[in-house]
């Protein structure tokens, strides 16, 4: 596939976006559950710009060198380096478990913030070495 990025504002219309990165990631050569884990992860990154990144931000999606990033991004610039939880947060709140989720979902995730600012970019391998797992959880 050639690559050509694409990008999408973050609205309350979480099904399209789900079908514009399905569509994208197939088209790149995701499929099955990883193309599954992939939507999943990228679909909660979007409902934490809505409920806690100040509901506004963009997704981007991109291919490169057999790698697919999501890219969400955005307006306030909370999310920090580093927040990416290693371990299963405890059951005893009723937030915390979607940056936890995305790790265990994607290849790696990383954040990266700058005032005003947080993008969070979920990566998974597609083609050779898409099956190498999940350890390379990046933070």
């Amino acid at each position: 596939m050639v690559d050509h990025r694409r990008q999408w504002p973050i609205t309350d219309d979480l099904a399209a976006l789900r079908e514009n990165i399905q569509r994208y990631a197939a088209q790149a050569g995701l499929a099955g559950s990883r193309l599954d884990d992939l939507v999943i992860a990228a679909n909660e990154a979007a409902i934490n710009v809505l409920e806690h990144g100040g509901g506004v931000g963009t997704l981007a999606i991109s291919c490169d060198g057999g790698v697919l990033a999501v890219d969400v991004a955005d307006r306030v610039g909370v999310l920090r380096p580093g927040a990416v939880p290693s371990e299963r947060p405890s059951g005893r709140g009723d937030r915390g478990f979607g940056l936890w989720l995305m790790g265990e979902l994607c290849d790696s995730v990383t954040i990266d913030r700058i005032p005003g600012q947080s993008t969070i970019r979920l990566s998974m391998q597609v083609g050779e070495g898409a099956a190498l797992g999940r350890s390379a959880h990046s933070v």
